[in-house]
Formats: structure tokens, C-alpha cells, sequence
């Protein structure tokens, strides 16, 4: 056993492979893009195959980079995008239809249906979700009601369902293992998170067999081999974590108490509240942030659906930057007297709102307002999002105390402008470490301790640093300004 990890972050836009060494350091990494395809108003799709490839590529690359072959690496952790599901052909492989993503809005009208039907209740007592098209079960019953004959298909025990993870596990394993783990399962909105297992009642009323998912394993555990003939050596799966609960992990968030937030396409902030299965009275998520030794540890989830989605939109939808990382710089020089907000709801509003039917809005624009404040507009409604986030976790969770620090992570994290705005909205300090690919990190942790050749959770915590603290700075009756602003201009956005 070498010590080298490599871990697939198979994400929303693009597939990454890392290459960690034996002192958990990157050495080696490739990554590349795929299509988005977006079919109608608020659908949106991958090609699976795509996926694969990318998978592939961005393997062989970080191999090559690292200077490795396959027969170096110990173990392989994957973490992706969750709730976006394929449906496949057990014996061919074959997607029987592009991947549903997690950001599609398709099934609005089957969780309102649901909703009027008085289950919300039973699902969210049973997964910790709410009746929302996010989760990945009415993805599932959408594509069985949509394909034809795939349902009889199904039945019969032809196809297979699952989360990326699966689908990537199936075949990198040339189809000998279809599992997931407990983080992705409990994202699907069939998964009972207190009995850690598929629900049958719930796969009742969404009319999806049980025969089409996927084992549920521990994060950590034998995931099968990769067929030889891919890599040129067999390689062990150990570690499997949906991307945010990944990058809990990465982030040592081990303790209750401890809380990360992710800034990619959508922002994740997780607070890890340990054995105990806290239920939300704010419309935030339970959800499983790992399962270890057969243990499970719960957390509060607030989703965000856009965040650096709001940086692509300045770039490509509006063309007012021509890089993402500009935005910051660009922010730091509006207008301080413009009060300009923009509620990014490009697909909805998730937490704490739920609502599948606002549409974004700009509000506060003046002749004056001009590129700068677009931007500052943009990165300051993540920071509001984040806060709306970080007050409901507070009303559910009093058993932490004290004060929050929110450890950062996420491809927005890089601007010091936006965690300083940051931390002077949430009036907490922000925590930014030094390794940034906490996501994949996390996957390579899960696979490293699992083989025996990396740390244990809590040498592995010592192992966290720090880049920067940023500290509050903004004055509170600024702060307190900004945030009647936002709530108002929320207020005035939301579709009931």
C-alpha cells in the first residue's frame, strides 16, 4: 500500500480527478467540463456518457500528472453532484435517457400534487426532505412514467437507478457492483434516515420498485474493484460521500457544532449535529452528513441553489465580467450609497423559502447603476442567502452554543472581497483553509482511512489549516440596513 489516494469529484459542470499523496498533499489533477443541456424553461439534463468520459479522461490525466500508474494507488474515493439521477440497462449498461440534475424543476406539479394529497408530512418525517423537485424520487417516477415501457422494464428488473455515484461505481466495476452510500441515499427522498433503509411506503406512492436502487454501504467500505482495463490495474473503491457531505468531511467537521458552507454552482451550508436526528421547524433539511462503522451522524442542510451560478450569469447571461474571478474586484469598487439586491431565484428559492416558482428580480436600480453594482449585487445575495441559512440552523439546533465559525470552501472562496462581505453579513467569523478541494479531500479521506493508509478522523482533524480568518467588520446598523433590504426585496419575490 502506497498512500496514494485519487479521488473522482464528479461535479455539475466539470469531472475532476485528484491525486493525493501518503501526506494527504495533491500531486497530480485533470479536469474537464461537459455539456449542460437544458431541454425546456427550468429542465436541465447531462448525457451520461459524457459524464463517463470526462471521468475517465480526468483520471488518466491526474495519473499522468502525478507521474503514477494505477497499480500506485491504494484506494479510489468518488464524491458527486447529488440528486441527479440516470436510469440504466442492467445488462448493457446503456442510459435509458439523459441524467435529470439536481437544479431540474420537471416536477413541480408531482410534488404539488403530493402536497395537496397531505404527504409532505410522511416524507419529510421519514427522509428529513420536503416535497420539492431537488430530490432525486419524483426524478426517478418522472423518467419510469415518461420513458416508454420503461416501467415494465423496470418491474421486470432490466433497469437500474441511481445517483451518479452508482451509476460512475457500476461502471468503473464493469457492472458487478451497483451500491451507493448512506449521504446519496438520503438524498432521494425514499431513504428512511432513521432506519437507514429504502422505504418501502415511499417507493409505494412514487411507484418506484424497489429492484431498481442501489445497496446502501457506509461512506467508507468496499465499493468493488475497477475493471483492469480501464486503468492497466485493478484499483479498490473505499470511500463513496455525496459532494457537500464530502466536503464536511474534508473539512473535519466532525464535531457537533461545527459548520461548513460550500460555494460552487449552489451553495451548502451543513451544520453536523451528531446522533442527533434534529427535525427542522424552518423548512431546512435533515440529512445524513456520514455513516462511519455502521454509525451514523445527522446534520441541518440549508440549499442554495445559486451562488456561483449568479457569478456564470454576470459573465454569460448579462456580459457585464469577462472572468468569474473579477467579480470581486469589480464589487469592491460600486457604489456604496446604491442600494441595489438582486434574488437570484433563476430556478427557485430553496432554503429556507421552498419555492419552486420565484423567478429572479433586481431591485434598487438607478441610472447610476452600472457594472459594479450588478456585481456587488451578486456576491452580496450569497452572503444574504448564507445568513437566512445560518439564522433558521440557530432556531432548530440550540445544542452547539456559543458562537458559529463557518469553515469555507468552494471556488467563490478564493475572493477575500466576498468572505470579507461575508463575514460582516453573517456577523461571524469565516474560516477559509488552506487546502480549497476540501470536496475531493474528503472523498480521498473516506478511501485512505478506509484502506489503512491515511489518519484516523481525529489525526486527520489535527491535519486541518488555517488560511485566513475573516472577522466582522461592517457596522451594525449598516448590517442591520442590508438585511431589512434583503428580506424585503425576498418578500416581494416570492411567488405566494
Amino acid at each position: 500500500m502506497t498512500g496514494f489516494i485519487l479521488a473522482i469529484d464528479q461535479g455539475t459542470t466539470s469531472s475532476r480527478a485528484i491525486v493525493f499523496d501518503g501526506s494527504m498533499k495533491p500531486v497530480g489533477s485533470g479536469q474537464k467540463e461537459f455539456t449542460q443541456h437544458f431541454p425546456a424553461s427550468g429542465w436541465v439534463e447531462h448525457d451520461p456518457e459524457e459524464i463517463w468520459s470526462t471521468v475517465l479522461w480526468s483520471v488518466k490525466e491526474a495519473l499522468t500528472k502525478a507521474g503514477l500508474s494505477a497499480s500506485d494507488i491504494s484506494a479510489i474515493g468518488i464524491t458527486n453532484q447529488r440528486e441527479t439521477v440516470v436510469i440504466w440497462d442492467r445488462a448493457t449498461g446503456e442510459p435509458i435517457h439523459n441524467a435529470i440534475v439536481w437544479q431540474d424543476r420537471r416536477t413541480a406539479k408531482l410534488c404539488e400534487k403530493l402536497k395537496e394529497q397531505g404527504l409532505e408530512e410522511k416524507f419529510s418525517e421519514k427522509t428529513g426532505l420536503l416535497l420539492d423537485p431537488y430530490f432525486s424520487g419524483t426524478k426517478i417516477a418522472w423518467l419510469l412514467d415518461e420513458m416508454k415501457g420503461a416501467r415494465e422494464r423496470a418491474e421486470k428488473g432490466e433497469l437500474l437507478a441511481g445517483t451518479i455515484d452508482s451509476f460512475l461505481i457500476w461502471r468503473l466495476t464493469g457492472g458487478k457492483v451497483h451500491a451507493t452510500d448512506a449521504t446519496n441515499a438520503s438524498r432521494t427522498l425514499v431513504y428512511n434516515i432513521a432506519k437507514n433503509e429504502w422505504d418501502a411506503e415511499l417507493l409505494d406512492i412514487l411507484r418506484i420498485p424497489a429492484s431498481l436502487l442501489p445497496e446502501v454501504k457506509d461512506c467508507a467500505d468496499d465499493y468493488g474493484f475497477t475493471e483492469k482495463s480501464l486503468f492497466g490495474a485493478e484499483i479498490p473503491i473505499m470511500g463513496v460521500a455525496g459532494d457537500q457531505q464530502a466536503a464536511t468531511i474534508g473539512q473535519a467537521c466532525f464535531e457537533p457544532g461545527m459548520m461548513k458552507s460550500t460555494y460552487g454552482t449552489g451553495c451548502f451550508a451543513l451544520l453536523n449535529t451528531g446522533g442527533d436526528l434534529c427535525r427542522s421547524k424552518n423548512r431546512l433539511l435533515t440529512t445524513i452528513a456520514y455513516r462511519l462503522n455502521g454509525r451514523t451522524t445527522y446534520a441541518l442542510e440549508g440549499s442554495i441553489f445559486v451562488a456561483g451560478a449568479a457569478v456564470q450569469w454576470l459573465r454569460d447571461g448579462i456580459k457585464v465580467i469577462g472572468k468569474a474571478e473579477h467579480s470581486g474586484e469589480l464589487a469592491a469598487k460600486a457604489d456604496e450609497t446604491q442600494s441595489v439586491y438582486l434574488v437570484p431565484a433563476f430556478v427557485g428559492l430553496g432554503a429556507p423559502h421552498w419555492d419552486a416558482d420565484a423567478r429572479g428580480a433586481i431591485f434598487g436600480l438607478t441610472r447610476n447603476t452600472g457594472p459594479a453594482e450588478f456585481a456587488r449585487a451578486a456576491l452580496e445575495s450569497v452572503a444574504f442567502q448564507t445568513r437566512d441559512l445560518l439564522d433558521a440552523m440557530k432556531k432548530d439546533w440550540t445544542g452547539g452554543g456559543g458562537r458559529t465559525v463557518l469553515r469555507v470552501d468552494g471556488g467563490m472562496v478564493a475572493s477575500d472581497w466576498t468572505m470579507q462581505r461575508l463575514a460582516d453579513l453573517l456577523d461571524a467569523p469565516v474560516d477559509r483553509p488552506t487546502i480549497l478541494e476540501t470536496t475531493a479531500l474528503g472523498a480521498a479521506w473516506l478511501a485512505g482511512s478506509g484502506a489503512g493508509v491515511w489518519p484516523n478522523a481525529k489525526k486527520f482533524a489535527e491535519t486541518w489549516a488555517l488560511d485566513r480568518r475573516f472577522e466582522p467588520q461592517m457596522d451594525e446598523g449598516l448590517r442591520s440596513t442590508k438585511l431589512k433590504g434583503w428580506r424585503d426585496a425576498v418578500r416581494r419575490t416570492l411567488s405566494h
